[in-house]
């Protein structure tokens, strides 16, 4: 793919072979940035995993400390008394049937959705339209609950849901590049102390296999392997 002049610039300014610690990857990431925008901080890991094995499948979340840097717009599909529950706790909607027929017009102005177990069986049915945005309330992310207040207020605070590809490669985004290098960083240890948590006990070799952080527009830097035990 053909680069542009600002990007490669920017590659003159970074050693490919380098890996660096996490703090100078930040530091570094801020000062080669050049657009007009605050970029996201992304971290990339090439994980030691088969994903093919259900038990080498590595899914979970995290709460980051310091959030994304951006407004996190929470539906949470409920019926009765859970709905005034839902927005006690800070949802921006809350509701059933009349979410469920918004969803299928072609309605997505939510970033999390979170459900009671009891409409799943009529959420389901939506997971055409939910799933590959990535919005389809899980278990195992804890979004199916009936303790909608803490999913919610976890939600607006941070938390994030992660799973590794087909390809082993798990990404993430860790926060905003105006983010202060120690709170992006905190950010960064708690999803890789989540991450780390989720090893399979089958997964041989090396866990973390590599690292990168990278920004929305610029390239990736190499973190040294020693910065997180794998």
């Amino acid at each position: 793919m053909k680069q542009s002049k600002r990007f490669a610039e920017i590659s003159k300014k970074i050693d490919k072979n380098k890996e660096y610690k996490v703090e100078e990857a930040i530091d570094l990431l801020k000062a080669i940035s050049t657009v007009k925008f605050v970029e996201s901080v992304d971290c990339a890991l090439r994980l030691g995993v088969d994903p093919r094995h259900a038990d080498q499948m590595v899914r979970g979340t995290a709460i980051l400390p310091h959030g994304l840097g951006k407004e996190i717009k929470v539906l949470v599909v409920a019926k009765g008394e859970k709905i005034q529950e839902a927005l006690d706790a800070g949802a921006d909607y809350a509701g059933f049937e009349d979410y469920l027929e918004k969803i299928q017009a072609g309605w997505a102005d939510c970033d999390v959705i979170i459900a009671t177990p009891d409409v799943m069986a009529q959420l389901g049915k939506l997971g055409k339209i939910l799933g590959p945005k990535g919005l389809m309330p899980n278990p195992k992310s804890g979004t199916v609950t009936t303790d909608v207040a803490k999913a919610v207020q976890e939600s607006k605070a941070g938390k994030i849901d992660f799973r590794v590809d087909k390809q082993s490669n798990l990404i993430t985004a860790i926060g905003k590049l105006n983010f202060e290098t120690d709170q992006l960083s905190e950010n960064l240890r708690a999803f890789m102390s989540a991450v780390i948590k989720l090893k399979p006990a089958t997964a041989k070799g090396h866990y973390i296999k590599s690292m990168s952080l990278s920004t929305t527009m610029g390239p990736g830097l190499k973190i040294a392997k020693d910065e997180f035990a794998s």
